[in-house]
């Protein structure tokens, strides 16, 4: 659910946040024009100019012959969070070394706010990309990544998330059950890794292990493809194996570098 000025949490500064769903409205329609700001945001159009011309001059929107959209520096602070995170620095080249290994997309995923977010990804020669790019934040139940994750909160965390995005389904496959969740972390716990099942796009498969650093999860890794190369014996002879290998080094990693 998307913030608004008037949800609870505390006190916020209403102009702020109007200015980040004006980014919310550039981030998914990409170019566009001062009415299309407005009635998006149901607002003035002096409203949506104002916050407009405000991102502009801090530029973190560009304005061009086609109207407004979400300039460079969002790549740049970007990436300069991303590289802050220790996970990613211990996980970047064990994900380019199995996506080449296994010929599909490897991801690193952690999990922020309650949400799973894509950190990084690397494909092979065989990868068929499933629409979810890097920095993508989604439903935890919806995906290995976030099953994965979840399986290693503590149970409060869990509920809390539940609690807060509930379990919308994507797919006629999404779980949207709390006890079937409960049942199928319970699950991923014993066997050492998640499945995601079409559960987020038809025709994609995932597999994916938890990252564990002193007691407490710092992410996932995963494999994702399409279901006729993600059958089950492939998973568990070969994407299975391949990503706990791939586990192990990071979490060493993470711990000693």
């Amino acid at each position: 659910m998307a913030p608004n000025e008037s949800e609870g949490g505390g006190k916020r500064v209403k102009a702020v946040m109007r200015s980040y769903r004006v980014i919310g409205v550039l981030r998914e329609q990409g170019t566009v024009r001062i009415n299309d700001v407005a009635d998006a945001l149901e607002v003035p159009t002096s409203t949506a100019h104002v916050h407009l011309k405000t991102l502009e001059a801090a530029g973190y929107v560009v304005k061009d012959e086609h109207g407004y959209r979400l300039g460079l520096r969002f790549l740049r602070d970007g990436s300069i969070t991303r590289g802050r995170l220790d996970v990613y620095g211990a996980s970047r080249s064990e994900i380019k070394d199995l996506a080449e290994s296994t010929g599909e997309v490897a991801n690193l995923g952690v999990e922020e706010n309650g949400q799973r977010v894509i950190v990084y990804q690397a494909e092979g020669d065989k990868a068929v990309y499933d629409n979810a790019p890097i920095g993508e934040f989604t439903h935890m139940h919806w995906t290995a990544l976030g099953k994965a994750i979840l399986a290693e909160l503590p149970s409060e965390r869990v509920t809390e998330i539940v609690d807060e995005y509930g379990l919308p389904t994507k797919t006629d496959h999404t779980i949207s059950d709390r006890g079937t969740l409960l049942e199928e972390l319970e699950t991923i716990r014993e066997r050492g890794y998640a499945l995601e099942d079409e559960e987020r796009r038809d025709g994609i498969r995932s597999i994916a292990v938890p990252l564990v650093s002193d007691g407490s999860v710092i992410g996932a890794v995963s494999l994702s493809g399409p279901k006729e190369r993600f059958n089950d014996d492939r998973i568990v002879d070969e994407l299975f194996p391949a990503l706990r290998d791939r586990q192990n080094v990071i979490e060493v990693k993470y711990a000693y570098d």
